[in-house]
């Protein structure tokens, strides 16, 4: 069968351009053939599948995936597949992966009642209830039981549609035998001691995984527990507004922004702890790819898997509504309880042996093909 692929953007290092791959891989393990409809594409493309960039330009976003998808369907009518699966919301999908939150919810809570008469609001508005609307057909991949609920709040989508997907861990994130060994010489090369102590966090969006909270919390520690911990944030992101916090919190010394790279597995079991106190989020692979690594996990409620660490008893979640001050006042009781820590990374381990955290490609082509084959 031929199956298109639709995202806005690929680069190696997003959370939701990795499921995508690996989504389309599994589908390509079967037999299919695989098309990719995109804006760009940064990095290795797989050699089998045929990737077509939309030959459009726009000032604003918006316009530009409007004609993203009038370019598609042009392209769609000429040369048709036999299924299209979006991994943002566009109208014509036969199936969509839900990554994203509900951007009507989000904009009726979260927005001035203007923004509502704003052309952006239109577009991301006609575009989602384009794919969750009642007279709409797509069959929707959900990460976020919660999400599903807001989505059939405002559109009243039917619960045939949904289907709920499982995590989608790589197996690379998970500790190997060799852990320790790779975990010394990991603290070798970045100059980490025995005492010292480091903060890692991971994720492309600085602002919205909440890289400004994690600033302030470290600037908030006690002086002499301060001194001994790192920071090393990992994305794909303008770092220049962090840097600019960072030396307003004097914290040179103590914090390096990294672009993304694709040796992640070494910094989970380098590090002594992962933050990622996001605004939103609607899963947060990162979360459970420390857990898998043995990585005690400090987050948000606002993130959907978060519960995953309440379940493995591997971190500490901060609940909502936010409070900077109980996040700096966790995370000060976690670096400072070694015993703690240990115990959350044998939790997570343990609990890496025994839940489902890894099937999600597999289960989506299923889905995905389950009216094809």
């Amino acid at each position: 069968m031929q199956l298109a692929f639709v995202l806005f953007k690929y680069f190696p290092f997003g959370g939701l351009q990795r499921n995508f791959l690996q989504i389309a891989e599994a589908c390509r393990q079967r037999g299919h053939t695989i098309r990719v409809y995109t804006l760009s594409w940064q990095g290795d493309a797989p050699p089998d599948f045929e990737i077509a960039i939309a030959p459009v330009k726009a000032m604003a976003n918006h316009k530009r995936y409007e004609r993203l998808a009038a370019w598609m369907q042009d392209d769609l009518a000429r040369r048709p597949v036999d299924r299209l699966v979006g991994f943002n919301k566009l109208p014509g999908l036969d199936v969509y992966y839900c990554a994203d939150p509900c951007f009507e919810d989000k904009a009726r809570t979260q927005r001035n009642p203007l923004y509502r008469l704003t052309p952006r609001y239109r577009h991301f508005a006609a575009f989602e209830r384009a794919v969750f609307g009642k007279s709409g057909h797509a069959t929707i991949l959900m990460l976020s039981s919660a999400q599903q609920a807001l989505f059939v709040k405002h559109y009243g989508t039917p619960a045939s549609r949904f289907h709920q997907l499982p995590p989608g861990i790589s197996p690379d994130r998970r500790a190997p035998p060799d852990a320790a060994a790779i975990r010394a010489a990991f603290r070798s090369e970045f100059g980490l001691g025995d005492d010292d102590l480091l903060l890692v966090q991971i994720g492309s969006g600085f602002k919205t995984k909440g890289l400004d909270r994690s600033l302030r919390a470290l600037a908030g520690l006690p002086a002499a527990l301060r001194r001994r911990v790192r920071l090393i944030a990992i994305g794909q992101d303008e770092p220049r507004p962090f840097e600019r916090q960072i030396r307003a919190l004097g914290l040179e010394r103590h914090v390096s922004i990294l672009k993304g790279r694709d040796d992640i597995p070494r910094f989970l079991l380098g590090a002594d702890l992962l933050i990622h106190p996001a605004y939103n989020e609607n899963t947060g692979n990162v979360l459970l790819e420390a857990v898998v690594a043995g990585l005690p996990v400090l987050t948000t409620a606002a993130c959907g898997y978060a519960h995953y660490i309440e379940d493995a008893d591997a971190g500490r979640v901060v609940p909502l509504p936010f409070e900077q001050s109980l996040l700096d006042r966790t995370l000060a009781d976690m670096l400072a309880d070694a015993a703690a820590r240990r115990q959350w990374g044998r939790n997570g381990l343990d609990f890496a042996d025994r839940a489902d955290l890894y099937s999600r490609p597999q289960r989506a082509a299923d889905i995905i093909l389950g009216k094809l084959e």
